[in-house]
């Protein structure tokens, strides 16, 4: 099963580095925080990823087409022409298929624009700003237990955000409403299981996925939440960021589901 990921916006919200960098290329403990969203997919057996690129997509190319380099030692031969050798490379065992989705695209018309790329059957999508603590298998399991086009991972935060509207005893979306102030109300965390159908809901020119696909999906009954309680984290503002930074450093990162190779 693929994975795609929206790693196309302009971040200004975070602007002290995206004017450099896109924003999932900013780094949390030396690696772009679109490094640890893939670990944590590539952790559960998902190795195959689809990336909408957009601002500044030519840096998120240039990393991976120098990755299987910096991430090995290596012996440059300088008494023979500079002759190269590799060694102990710790190369992931990743396919990145990188898509110019556009500059000023929506997320509905990134998603629509990957489409020849994926597969006949399902496929996950997340955010390039966002980690967490999710188990993708049980994610998945809940998506097909549902029998609808679309799940989402909702995550319980403060009124920052729009939220999802889900009935207390009920697994099924009904609606989003726009930053309400009640505490405890559960938002969009991305990491997304979307079923082939999906993509009938976007074209080249669509606006927001969340407009134009998740609320005609929960319009229709058709759109899951998968209630995450554990650790999440995006990474919208320089706040967000040293944040993550700080978990990291100390050991605390709870998204670093991986082992310690790397």
């Amino acid at each position: 099963m693929k994975v795609v990921i929206l790693a196309g916006g302009l971040g200004t919200r975070i602007s002290e580095e995206s004017h450099l960098k896109p924003k999932p290329m900013i780094e949390i403990g030396e690696r772009p925080i679109l490094w640890h969203i893939m670990k944590i997919y590539s952790h559960y057996g998902f190795h195959e990823f689809v990336i909408c690129l957009g601002y500044k997509g030519n840096l998120i190319k240039e990393f991976f087409a120098d990755y299987y380099f910096h991430m090995s030692d290596v012996t440059f031969d300088l008494t023979r022409g500079n002759e190269m050798t590799i060694h102990n490379n710790v190369a992931e065992p990743w396919k990145v298929t990188l898509v110019d989705t556009g500059l000023q695209s929506m997320t509905g018309a990134r998603l629509s624009r990957v489409r020849r790329y994926l597969d006949d059957g399902p496929f996950m999508m997340t955010y390039g700003d966002g980690v967490g603590d999710i188990c993708i298998p049980k994610l998945l399991e809940f998506h097909r237990k549902t029998g609808r086009k679309a799940t989402l991972t909702g995550i319980q935060l403060g009124a920052r955000f729009g939220v999802v509207d889900v009935a207390p005893d009920s697994d099924i979306v009904r609606g989003f409403q726009e930053k309400p102030r009640e505490e405890g109300a559960w938002i969009n965390g991305g990491f997304m299981v979307l079923e082939p159908s999906v993509l009938d809901y976007v074209h080249d020119d669509s606006g927001p996925f969340e407009k134009v696909a998740l609320e005609r999906l929960s319009r229709e009954g058709e759109l899951a939440i998968y209630r995450h309680a554990g650790f999440w984290q995006c990474m919208d503002t320089q706040r967000d960021k040293e944040l993550l930074e700080g978990y990291w450093n100390s050991g605390r990162a709870q998204w670093k589901v991986w082992g310690d190779q790397a």
